[in-house]
């Protein structure tokens, strides 16, 4: 059976010309009621936007002007979907608030329909309600025997009479074609399931529906190396359909759901063909939170619903019904606290009363879900991170008065945000180039110099509305999480620097944790048991430096940049990912280049390693004497020819004209293990060390 418009009738003919066909008219009428402030709706109405902010926001509105709205989302569970409906439907609240998730299948009484919006993004691009699509939606009004009526808020400009008079006597275009995918799909390869989802087809009246999320999923999968090779046979193709084809509830972040579904099928397509129980438990586990705010708890359970979805497809998992019973009681708590929460945040009967006593702009004073801060209707500005910004429209005379009637919601929206921050998972915040933290789109600290590199300050950015303690409270937060980034990203540095390491090594373990991990050799020469222990930790004592080659990779090398300039100043290089020789960038210092696993002399510089397998080779050549800037030497130290002179100068070999041309020698030095002068701060710690001894 289908269901459906009587505009398909047609088409639908042509299709299956021997369908039988019931129409089932509407009883009730459906009329225009123009345009109304959202203060003056009646009961039983339901108001349609096209974003979750938008949506958000005026049922923010509507809890301090009537008592409180029912919230429906696309992205809300059933459950959820239902127990908010059911709030509308027995007279807890009057209204309703809704994007076109209004059209999922509920039964409501609803006598008015109102459009708050008239645009939609479909996915790809934002474009303008169709007709027909209006229709649908403001045909949500009456019910049976009841009349309906439809309109829009006060914002929003009218519709046009032509379009008013379609929708009232429900006269819309017929269709003329549907979207159609192939469904006789060819597993031979993965080339040929992508060649045969983009078959076109053959009857009049069906054209290709545009790439699914499944698609693309297993456009994207495809040229993963690990998966083509994984998947080779027409079975494990098949598999790779299934796992691509595992619903994103999530929407807004493909590339993660891209790295679940990669992983899922390497741990199908491996020798144990399953899932293993206890990575499953564990991706459960973690989404079995119901603290956090609705934005959280939205995330979390749209999660936690593709792993119901994966836990009921067969053979996929060891004792699915024990899987299958966890993740629903998962999605059930999630979706009751989330039920709660948003009753919670729009349902609030007694919000006219509230502003007694206070001004009428403090009485009506909110911050929307999208962060604008409305006052009597009007947008003033913005709450960003916790800073408040007025809009320049309304910096005038006014200003003043507006800011202190708006400055009571204003702390109450950053104390929900404060607290929201300290629940919020590490994921969530991001460490930009510059150092600034941003959580939610929004810079909210920045790094600042701290006693060492790897303890750098951290300072929340908010305006007076932030108070002291509030700040503490962000900053403890935030430096929690960059200190696990720190162990996590820079582990190699950290196990070294924590290490109960021999006296002279304790002293280089020290030096290279304060300069970033790579000093210079100069004379230092510990004794072999203290060198061992340094080298057993990842460090090299190589001829002209000692660094941890593990420190080299981009995403360390890069953090260490970062750290290096919040803790000196400066301007930290671009390095691409992949260089092995880098040009001197202007403003950059020698220390964040060493840093960062680069020493050169003059404008070039070379990756440690490099240098090292340099010295190597050279030393090998020389035979403790000179060497020369041959292409036997590039070719065994795996160097270009025209960087050798550079790269021996940046060892400290000096250039020498002999009858033969240029040779290299190093200066003799004195490899005595002398202590570090009293005066320093290593000799202090040398003396400290040996007294303890």
């Amino acid at each position: 059976m289908v269901m459906g418009a009587d505009t398909i009738r047609p088409l639908l003919k042509r299709l299956v010309p021997r369908c039988e066909i019931i129409s089932r008219p509407r009883f009730s009428r459906l009329t225009w009621s123009g345009a109304r402030k959202l203060s003056r709706l009646p009961p039983r109405s339901a108001v349609v936007g096209f974003s979750a902010e938008r949506v958000y926001a005026i049922a923010e509105f509507l809890r301090r002007q009537r008592g409180g709205a029912a919230v429906v989302l696309g992205a809300l569970s059933p459950r959820t979907r239902n127990a908010q409906v059911a709030m509308f439907q027995s007279g807890e609240v009057d209204f309703l608030v809704a994007t076109d998730a209004i059209g999922m299948g509920l039964n409501m009484d609803v006598d008015h329909v109102a459009f708050a919006d008239r645009v939609k993004f479909d996915g790809r691009a934002h474009r303008r309600l169709e007709a027909v699509e209006i229709g649908q939606i403001a045909g949500r009004a009456g019910r049976h025997m009841n009349e309906g009526s439809f309109g829009v808020t006060a914002e929003l400009e009218e519709f046009e009479p032509e379009l008013i008079e379609r929708i009232e006597n429900h006269r819309f275009p017929e269709l003329t074609r549907l979207a159609w995918r192939n469904a006789a799909l060819e597993f031979g390869s993965v080339g040929a399931l992508q060649r045969s989802l983009e078959a076109r087809p053959v009857l009049p009246g069906l054209v290709r529906m545009r790439e699914a999320e499944d698609q693309a999923a297993l456009r994207e999968l495809g040229r993963e190396a690990e998966i083509a090779a994984l998947a080779v046979s027409p079975d494990r193709v098949r598999l790779l359909w299934e796992v691509c084809r595992i619903p994103d509830f999530r929407k807004t972040m493909f590339e993660a759901h891209l790295r679940l579904l990669g992983r899922i099928y390497r741990h199908l397509a491996g020798p144990e063909e399953k899932l293993p129980a206890d990575w499953v438990a564990d991706q459960i586990q973690r989404l079995d939170r119901v603290e956090g705010d609705v934005d959280t708890l939205v995330a979390r359970l749209a999660h936690v619903r593709s792993w119901t979805y994966i836990s009921h497809r067969p053979g996929w998992i060891a004792d699915a019904r024990h899987w299958q019973e966890q993740a629903r009681a998962v999605e059930d708590r999630l979706s009751d606290a989330l039920h709660a929460r948003l009753a919670q945040r729009f349902v609030d009967r007694h919000a006219a009363r509230l502003g007694r006593g206070a001004g009428a702009e403090e009485s009506l004073a909110f911050v929307d879900h999208g962060g604008n801060l409305i006052v009597a209707e009007s947008v003033i500005g913005r709450v960003e991170g916790f800073r408040l910004a007025v809009d320049a429209a309304h910096a005038g005379p006014d200003s003043r008065r507006l800011r202190a009637a708006a400055m009571p919601a204003v702390r109450a929206e950053l104390a929900m945000r404060v607290a929201a921050l300290e629940n919020e998972d590490d994921d969530e915040f991001l460490l930009e180039p510059d150092g600034a933290v941003r959580w939610r789109e929004a810079v909210v600290a920045r790094l600042e110099a701290g006693p060492t590199i790897l303890r750098p300050g951290l300072k929340p950015i908010g305006d007076e509305a932030l108070d002291s303690a509030q700040r503490e409270r962000v900053r403890v937060r935030l430096a929690a999480w960059i200190g696990r980034r720190i162990e996590n990203v820079l582990a190699p540095l950290v196990r070294l620097a924590a290490a109960e390491l021999p006296g002279g090594a304790r002293g280089v373990a020290f030096r290279l944790a304060e300069a970033g991990g790579t000093i210079r050799r100069g004379d230092l020469h510990p004794p072999r048991p203290e060198r061992k222990a340094l080298q057993v930790l990842g460090a090299v004592l190589g001829d002209a430096d000692i660094f941890l080659p593990a420190l080299l990779k981009p995403r360390r090398r890069d953090f260490l940049g970062l750290l290096w300039t919040i803790k000196h100043g400066g301007v930290r290089p671009t390095i691409p990912a992949a260089a092995q020789r880098v040009a001197r960038e202007t403003g950059a210092a020698e220390g964040v280049y060493a840093a960062m696993g680069f020493r050169g002399a003059g404008a070039v510089l070379f990756r440690l390693d490099l240098l090292q397998r340099l010295a190597i080779a050279a030393a090998r050549f020389a035979q403790g004497g000179p060497v020369m800037a041959t292409a036997q030497l590039a070719a065994a130290a795996g160097w270009r020819a025209e960087d050798l002179a550079v790269g021996l100068a940046t060892l400290g070999y000096r250039p020498r004209q002999t009858q033969f041309g240029i040779s290299y020698a190093k200066p003799r030095r004195s490899r005595t293990h002398a202590a570090p002068a009293g005066d320093t701060p290593f000799g202090a710690l040398r003396a400290l060390i040996d007294r303890k001894a």
